[in-house]
């Protein structure tokens, strides 16, 4: 799974415009000549998706392996990242709610319409959260428990299986066990005899 980039808009309510407030982008698996397109690509798309979005809506468009998943507020804020194909959507949805309440938090909404560049916006925790949701398992309890659990599935899945492939059935199993236990029984009632006659010598 990787994250690409997460961006942050602002969409007038009047004219549909939206405005890039601030971006962040892990490019690195990009060759180093075509970063600089992959970037505006990136940029131009998600502007796209959020200018053609409803307020209050989220969405996701697929394209050449890559996910676009956008998330427009009621207030015009918009989120926007790109990612793999293998990047989960409720992931990529849960990350954009947590990025946009952090900037609502730090940015005023009054502020929004004046940021004309984005090195007018004071904002600085997008590459943390760019970071952070690399491995979405350690930033987000859900896809951890989801993580484990198919790991369990996993492993009893194998462990039931190499079971079956010894021709052992479970009723064997419970057979060989009761002998264990009538051996074990006899063993401890000889051993007992034995620690009498030691005892007496």
């Amino acid at each position: 799974m990787k994250l690409y980039s997460i961006l942050v808009f602002y969409k007038d309510q009047e004219t549909s415009q939206a405005q890039v407030l601030k971006s962040a982008y892990d490019l690195a698996s990009f060759s180093f000549f075509n970063r600089s397109s992959v970037q505006d690509f990136m940029h131009f798309t998600g502007k796209l998706l959020v200018e053609r979005s409803g307020s209050g809506s989220r969405a996701s468009v697929t394209e050449q392996g890559y996910c676009l998943h956008v998330f427009l507020k009621n207030d015009g804020l918009a989120g926007v990242c790109v990612t793999d194909n293998e990047y989960q959507q409720r992931v990529a949805f849960t990350m954009l709610t947590r990025v946009l309440d952090d900037f609502t938090t730090k940015v005023h909404s009054s502020q929004w319409v004046k940021i004309k560049k984005e090195t007018d916006c004071q904002y600085n925790g997008l590459s943390a959260f760019l970071a952070k949701w690399q491995t979405p398992s350690e930033a987000d309890p859900m896809t951890k428990v989801q993580e484990e659990v198919e790991e369990t599935k996993v492993v009893m899945h194998q462990t039931i299986q190499s079971v079956l492939d010894r021709g052992e059935k479970l009723d064997d199993l419970v057979k060989k066990s009761d002998a264990l236990s009538e051996q074990s029984k006899l063993f401890y009632t000889q051993a007992r005899k034995m620690n009498k006659c030691c005892n007496y010598v």
